[in-house]
């Protein structure tokens, strides 16, 4: 128990040498230092750095809206093909369901809706892809020349789900592309959806970027001067909707796209030759495919790349384009770039955000926050400090210096695994401090009852090590299954509480375990105390 090889020793050194070295970015600015060595301390959260809260909701209708609106493109597919034996239909989107009217009936009046259910059957499947499960869609014949799709209630349950965690996947590749801020997205509930982007100064610029839906659609263009001005008349062309861009005007575009945004493997902000901002994007095989296919069957002709049904660009096809390399040119700032090629690589929203809540904390008040922290652990050091050394003695002062030994652990800990720290953490701290020298205590009161039993300083050490290691474990065990409880069950800065918590429970069962009972052994084999003073 008292025995420390140099195997051991090295371990113990090597431990607490690597920990002032993670901690070290925490105080000193380390960007001259080595490429071996960290850059980077603890992350700050929302409420000691500044930022912007947003909490933001999907509606249940919208989700299912939007699902049946990509249905209705596999129906006008699937009903169309092959051409040989075409169904004409018109689907439409009537709130939570889908009407397919079918438009032309045989030689004999009959409209062949039973042909048409049964094609649309292929279309359904089980929810979640479960084989055997319930079906995503409740299709019936509605009329003799109708068939209405809805949703069922399982199935909307588990289009919330995916929905929610695709739109939690999407608020992050738009707000961070490149995955280097510490920004905090939270699920809250079925539905909702909580944001914290520490450091951002503009709180309207994130609402813009997650504003836009994010449909990017590659769609045919009727150019006939005598059809738009028809559509700008209100009688727009059967299968087809007027839309306007800033730089085209109004266009007649169709309603079915040729390329949807899942065809887009990548997007990037670029440069033109006259060095203005534009917007480069790459398409995936199908996507390239497809787009050689339309530009070869529709040369001469104009397509419309739209956004949100507004048209960025409606180029003329001039000849076929392999390659599915696509670029926006257009009067954009670079920021209005950068943000539009995030929200085209990010996806399409599966509904429309809806904003309950923002809050904004200033950076003045989170270093406000840090400053009483700060004060708050020293004073606390301080007590515990001064505590220890008068009813302990020298033992007392060994424990201080391993506490002391904690907190840059703590610190190391919470860089190294690149948590944030947030005022409850702050908090973690200072009650790790007050915590982590409850084991030096049941020690130290072991070895005082054995000094008090007449046993030597190295018998009665070895005892109060040995007989308090169990009730030590017990302690910490306990406490650190209650952070793991609210890491598992908390969000957001209770999250960071239990993380701070935890590191502090293994940081100081190692520090007053093994540090202090480091130390003590080396006192002893140096000064060969008679008896401790405690």
């Amino acid at each position: 128990m008292l025995q420390f090889p140099p195997w051991k020793l090295g371990l113990i050194f090597l431990v607490l040498v690597w920990g002032v070295i993670l901690a070290l970015p925490n105080v000193v600015n380390m960007s001259g230092a080595p490429g071996w060595m960290p850059k980077k301390g603890v992350n700050l959260g929302l409420d000691l750095q500044g930022g912007v809260y947003l909490m933001m909701e999907i509606q249940a209708d919208e989700v299912v809206a939007n699902r049946l609106d990509v249905l209705s493109r596999d129906v006008s597919s699937t009903l169309t093909t092959p051409q040989s034996d075409r169904i004409f239909n018109l689907p439409e989107v009537k709130g939570t369901q889908l009407v397919v009217r079918l438009t032309r009936p045989d030689a004999d009046g009959n409209f062949r809706t039973g042909d048409a259910l049964k094609r649309l059957e292929k279309l359904n499947g089980p929810v979640g892809g479960v084989i055997g499960g319930a079906q995503m869609y409740d299709m019936r014949i509605s009329g003799k020349d109708t068939i209405t799709i809805t949703v069922p209630q399982a199935a909307e349950e588990s289009l919330l789900k995916d929905a929610l965690s695709k739109t939690m996947t999407i608020v992050r590749r738009r707000i961070d592309p490149e995955g280097v801020s510490e920004i905090s997205i939270t699920p809250q509930g079925n539905s909702r959806i909580i944001l914290e982007a520490p450091g951002e100064p503009d709180p309207q610029r994130i609402k813009d970027l997650l504003n836009r839906d994010g449909r990017m659609t590659f769609n045919l263009v009727d150019a006939s001067p005598a059809a738009v001005q028809a559509a700008q008349a209100g009688a727009v062309k059967p299968g087809y909707r007027l839309l306007t861009g800033d730089e085209t005007g109004p266009l007649l575009v169709k309603n079915i796209p040729e390329i949807v945004g899942s065809d887009i493997a990548n997007a990037a902000q670029g440069f033109d030759e006259q060095n203005r901002p534009q917007i480069t994007f790459r398409l995936n095989g199908n996507g390239a495919r497809k787009f050689y296919e339309t530009t070869s069957k529709n040369t001469g002709k104009r397509f419309a790349i739209v956004l949100d049904d507004h048209v960025m660009s409606a180029p003329n096809i001039n000849e076929p384009i392999p390659g599915g390399n696509v670029r926006i040119t257009g009067n954009f700032t670079q920021q209005e770039a950068i943000d539009l090629a995030a929200i085209i690589e990010a996806g399409e929203m599966p509904a429309k955000l809806q904003f309950l809540d923002q809050r904004t904390v200033s950076p003045t008040l989170g270093q406000d926050s840090i400053n009483a922290g700060y004060t708050a652990a020293l004073i606390g050091l301080a007590a515990v400090a001064v505590f220890m050394m008068l009813i302990y003695g020298t033992l007392g002062f060994f424990a201080v210096l391993s506490l002391s030994c904690n907190i840059v652990l703590i610190f190391a800990g919470l860089s190294g695994v690149g948590a944030t720290l947030t005022l409850p953490g702050i908090a973690g701290i200072i009650l790790t401090i007050g915590m982590a020298v409850d084991a030096n205590v049941l020690v130290f009161e072991r070895i005082r009852e054995e000094q008090g039993e007449g046993r030597s300083p190295w018998t009665a050490t070895q005892a109060g090590y040995e007989r308090a290691l169990s009730t030590i474990m017990d302690a910490n065990i306990t406490t650190l299954i209650a952070a793991s409880i609210l890491y598992l069950l908390g969000s957001g800065p209770v999250k960071g509480f239990a993380v701070t918590l935890s590191i502090g429970i293994v940081t100081s069962v190692f520090t007053a375990y093994v540090v202090t009972r480091m130390i003590t052994v080396g006192y002893m084999k140096l000064m060969k105390p008679k008896r401790f003073g405690i």
